[in-house]
């Protein structure tokens, strides 16, 4: 499935564990529930995609474009975020343990209820997030906060 053209595709409750979709265009498509942990997603489309409720944990969305996403509740404990685009996404009630945020470009985005405890924030960019009751212990928070 890499570079696969998935715009618009509903794949909610797929089971696609492990699966390579490096450069896939998923944009607009529904993963709701989906398990995608230990996917390969590095560089794909994933803007504006409904990702919620899905198990993305360990995998990789290094330079990933989530912009605009839906990922509330979704599992993305020790998953690789580095780089990734995530301005105005929804990541309301996420786990994000222990995950590598670093660089990742999060303006905007919403981080309520979201656990990030022992994640790697290191050169992020978290202008005008919302981390209202947010779990930031442990986590590396050398992030950038500018207005």
């Amino acid at each position: 499935l890499r570079v696969a053209d998935l715009r618009g595709t509903k794949l909610s409750g797929a089971d696609l564990t492990g699966a390579d979709l490096s450069e896939a265009k998923l944009h607009g498509a529904d993963l709701s529930g989906a398990d995608v942990s230990g996917a390969d997603l590095s560089k794909a489309d994933l803007s504006g995609t409904n990702l919620s409720g899905t198990n993305l944990s360990g995998a990789d969305l290094s330079g990933a474009d989530p912009i605009g996403a839906n990922l509330t509740g979704a599992n993305l404990t020790g998953a690789n975020l580095s780089c990734a685009n995530f301005i105005e996404a929804d990541l309301t009630g996420a786990d994000l343990r222990g995950a590598n945020l670093s660089n990742a470009n999060l303006h905007g985005v919403d981080l309520t209820d979201a656990n990030l405890s022992n994640a790697d924030l290191t050169g992020a960019n978290l202008s005008c997030a919302k981390l209202s009751e947010a779990d930031l212990s442990g986590a590396n928070q050398c992030a950038s906060f500018p207005r």
